[in-house]
C-alpha cells in the first residue's frame, strides 16, 4: 500500500480516522498530510485522539492506526466496494482466459460463465475470509487494489502462467501475533475447503463439465499453496511465525491437493 502523501510503499499503513486515507509513519498525523478534515481533528478531545506507535513491521503487540471497532461488526465502505468491483473485473478476465478453448463449442457461454463464477468467487472468498476474521476481532479491514498487483494480474490474462493478485485486505488496529496468525490462516483454509468440495463434486457431474470442477479444485489449491509460502507479506510468513505446526499441516494439504487436481486438469 502506498502512502497517499509521499507515495512510499508501506507494509502496515496508518489509516487517518478523519479522511480515511492510508499513510506512512511520517505522514500518519492529520497535520502531516494536510488532512482535508483537519477541523474534526482539532475539535476532537485530547483523550480520544489516536496516536499510533512506531514499531517494526513484524512486532504485533502494538497499536497501528485507528483503535479497535466494536467486535463482530461487518461492514463495507463505498471506497472498498469500488476496489472490489475493479478487482472483480480483473479476476473475471483471468477466469475467461482458462476457457478460451471452449469458444468453438456449442455450450461455450455456459462453460465461460461457470469458470468466471467459480474462479472469481474463489478468489474473493479468500479475501473476504481475511476481512471478516479481522473485523470480528474489532480491527479495521478493507480490500484495496495495489498498482503492481493489478498490472501483473492484467498481463497474466494473456500468459500461460497466472498471477492473480489485484489487491489485498489491508488491516489496521492493535493485534496480537495470535490474532494476525488466525486472520492470515482464514484465507488459505477457505480455499482448501473449496478445493476439496470441487474434487468431491467432479465425479457427480456430466463428463463434459467435470473439467470445470477440476479447474475449480486446482485453482483453490494453487491459491492456498502460493499464499502459504513463508515469504514477505504472504500469509505463510505470518502463520509460520505464529504456529509452525498449523503452517506445516496447511502447506502439506495444499501441496497434495494441488498435485491431485493438477493431474485432473492437465
Amino acid at each position: 500500500m502506498k502512502c497517499r502523501k509521499c507515495g512510499q510503499e508501506t507494509f502496515l499503513p496508518f489509516q487517518c480516522p478523519y479522511c480515511g486515507d492510508q499513510f506512512c509513519t511520517a505522514h500518519r498525523l492529520p497535520e502531516n498530510h494536510a488532512c482535508p478534515r483537519m477541523e474534526l481533528a482539532r475539535a476532537q478531545r485530547q483523550d480520544d485522539a489516536v496516536v499510533p506507535q512506531v514499531s517494526s513491521s513484524y512486532e504485533y503487540r502494538v497499536t497501528y492506526g485507528a483503535p479497535r471497532r466494536a467486535k463482530g461488526r461487518i461492514y463495507f465502505s463505498p471506497k472498498e466496494l469500488k476496489h472490489l468491483a475493479l478487482g472483480t473485473l480483473l479476476v473475471i478476465g483471468i477466469s475467461l482466459s482458462f476457457g478460451f478453448g471452449a469458444l468453438g463449442q456449442e455450450d461455450w457461454a455456459v462453460v465461460l460463465s461457470a469458470l468466471a463464477a467459480i474462479i472469481t468467487l474463489s478468489f474473493f472468498i479468500h479475501e473476504i475470509a481475511h476481512k471478516f476474521t479481522a473485523q470480528r476481532r474489532g480491527l479495521w479491514a478493507e480490500f484495496r487494489l495495489t498498482v503492481w498487483g493489478a498490472i501483473l494480474t492484467s498481463i497474466s490474462i494473456f500468459l500461460p502462467f497466472k498471477i492473480i493478485s489485484p489487491g489485498a485486505v489491508m488491516l489496521s488496529g492493535p493485534a496480537s501475533m495470535g490474532e494476525i496468525g488466525e486472520i492470515s490462516l482464514a484465507g488459505p483454509v477457505t480455499n482448501l475447503v473449496l478445493s476439496i468440495v470441487f474434487l468431491g463434486a467432479a465425479p457427480f457431474v456430466p463428463t463434459s463439465y467435470s473439467w470445470i470442477f477440476a479447474i475449480g479444485a486446482f485453482f483453490n489449491a494453487y491459491i492456498a499453496l502460493f499464499n502459504l509460502i513463508p515469504f514477505g507479506i504472504l500469509d505463510g510468513f505470518k502463520i509460520l511465525h505464529w504456529n509452525k505446526t498449523l503452517w506445516a499441516l496447511a502447506f502439506a494439504v495444499s501441496m497434495v491437493l494441488t498435485i491431485i487436481s493438477g493431474f485432473l486438469v492437465y
